[in-house]
C-alpha cells in the first residue's frame, strides 16, 4: 500500500536529519508520497505564524507526518524578529508544536527510552566490589501532550475577572496579594479527567501487552494535590478495576529524577502530565544515549506525527557538513511505521541501527564524546550523511 506522507523538515538541523531518515525509508522499500508542510521560524518573520494555516489544512488530509525541530524564543526576541510590515498587527508567537498538538488534539504522547548494545553514551555505575555495571534499559514514558503547565491559559497583569477569581482562594489572598497586578504573571496547570484518563489507558494497555506489573505514576501529589492528585486517583482506580495483576505505583518527579541514575532498569512504564512528562523523558534519554537517541510520537483520534525531541541545535545548522546524529529522527520514522501497522518494515530499521551502533565503526560527535564543531570529521566523527548510509548499508544485512 502507498501511503501519503506530511513531511515538515522545520529549522535548522531539522532538515539536516529529516533528509536522512527519508533516505532510510527509501531504502527499506517504503513506498510513500511526501508532500511538505510549511513550519518554523522563517514563516513567524514572514508572515506572524510559524505554523501557518496551509500546513493545518495539509495535516487535516494526509494526517501521517513526520516532524523534524523547531525554533522557539522568548517572547521579546519573537517580537523584535517579526517583519516590520507585521509590527502591531496582534500577531502572538505560540510554539508550534504545541498548537499543532492542541489543535488536532494530539494529546497521547510516547517517549520511548531503550539503551542500544555499544553505544559508549550508556548509562554506567558501580556495582558489588567496584564492577561496573551498565543497565538495559527500556522504558517508555506516556506524557499527556495537549495539558497541564504547556496549556497556555496564562496571563500577565490578570484582567479583572481572572484577577477576582484568584482573589477567592485563600492561599492567594494571604501570599499574593500584597503584588500589584501589572508585576503579576499567572500560568494554569489544567487536567480533565477525559485526557487524563486516556494517556493513563494508553500506558497500562502497553504494561498489559508486554506483562509488565507496574506503571509509575510520576507526578507530585503530596504538594500539587488536585491535579497530580487526580492522575494518580484515575490510575489507581483503573487498575483495579481494569488491569488485575498491574500496579498503578506513585512516585514523585524529584524522587524519580534521584532514582533514574541509580536503577532506571526498573522502571519501564511511566507516565506523567505534560511538564513532567517532558522533564522525566529528557531526563531517561540523557541515559541511554542523549538526545541524538530520543524519538516520539504525538497521536490523536485522526493525527498523528513523529519526532525526535531535541531542538533546532541552530549553531550547527550553517556548518559546510552536517555533523549532528540523525538517529533520534530515523528511531522516529520507526514509530511511524508501527503506528500504520508496518512493523516488519519498522523492526528492520530498527535492526540496522542496532547494527551500525553494535559494531561500532561508524560513530557521529556525540557518540565518540567530541565538543561539537566542523574539526569533528576530522577527527574521525561520522557527517550527518554518513551515519545515514551506514544504517541504509546495514539495512541489507540486518534481516527482520
Amino acid at each position: 500500500m502507498r501511503h501519503t506522507i506530511t513531511v515538515m523538515p522545520g529549522d535548522g538541523i531539522g532538515r539536516a536529519v529529516m533528509k536522512e531518515a527519508l533516505k532510510v525509508l527509501d531504502a527499506s522499500g517504503f513506498e510513500a508520497d511526501y508532500v511538505h508542510g510549511d513550519i518554523g521560524w522563517e514563516f513567524w518573520k514572514t508572515e506572524g505564524n510559524a505554523l501557518p494555516g496551509r500546513t493545518l489544512e495539509l495535516l487535516e488530509k494526509h494526517p501521517v507526518a513526520l516532524f523534524g525541530a523547531i525554533t522557539s524564543k522568548p517572547k521579546p526576541a519573537a517580537d523584535a524578529e517579526l517583519s516590520p510590515a507585521l509590527k502591531d498587527k496582534g500577531c502572538v508567537y505560540y510554539s508550534p508544536i504545541v498548537t499543532m498538538r492542541q489543535h488536532f488534539g494530539l494529546d497521547i504522547c510516547k517517549r520511548p527510552c531503550r539503551s542500544f548494545i555499544g553505544n559508549p553514551l550508556n548509562f554506567v555505575r558501580r556495582g558489588p566490589g567496584g564492577t561496573i555495571e551498565e543497565p538495559a534499559i527500556d522504558t517508555m514514558i506516556f506524557r499527556q501532550n495537549t495539558e497541564g503547565l504547556y496549556g497556555g491559559v496564562e496571563w500577565t497583569n490578570p484582567p479583572d475577572q481572572v484577577y477576582d477569581a484568584l482573589m477567592t482562594h485563600p492561599k492567594f489572598r494571604a501570599n499574593f496579594a500584597w503584588c500589584p497586578r501589572p508585576e503579576l504573571a499567572v500560568s494554569t496547570r489544567i487536567f480533565t479527567r477525559k485526557y487524563t484518563s486516556r494517556i493513563v489507558r494508553e500506558a497500562f494497555e502497553y504494561a498489559k501487552a508486554r506483562s509488565i506489573d507496574t506503571v509509575y505514576v510520576c507526578e507530585k501529589p503530596n504538594v500539587i494535590r488536585e491535579t497530580s492528585g487526580m492522575m494518580l486517583k484515575v490510575a489507581q482506580d483503573m487498575a483495579k478495576a481494569d488491569y488485575p495483576g498491574i500496579r498503578a505505583s506513585d512516585v514523585n518527579i524529584d524522587a524519580m529524577m534521584m532514582w533514574l541514575t541509580k536503577n532506571p532498569e526498573d522502571y519501564r512504564v511511566i507516565v506523567s502530565g505534560n511538564m513532567f512528562g517532558d522533564i522525566v523523558s529528557d531526563g531517561f534519554a540523557g541515559l541511554t544515549g542523549g538526545l541524538g537517541f530520543a524519538c516520539s510520537a504525538n497521536i490523536g483520534e485522526k493525527v498523528a506525527v513523529f519526532e525526535p525531541t531535541h531542538g533546532s541545535a541552530p549553531k550547527y545548522a550553517d556548518y559546510p557538513e552536517s555533523i549532528v546524529n540523525p538517529i533520534a529522527m530515523i528511531l522516529s520514522t520507526c514509530m511511524m511505521l508501527e503506528h500504520i501497522g508496518d512493523h516488519a518494515r519498522a523492526g528492520r530499521i530498527m535492526n540496522a541501527v542496532k547494527l551500525v551502533i553494535s559494531e561500532g565503526r561508524v560513530k557521529t560527535y556525540d557518540m565518540l564524546k567530541l565538543r561539537g564543531c566542523p574539526e569533528v570529521l576530522s577527527q574521525g566523527a561520522a557527517s550527518t550523511a554518513g551515519m545515514g548510509d551506514a544504517v541504509v548499508e546495514a539495512l541489507g544485512r540486518a534481516g527482520k
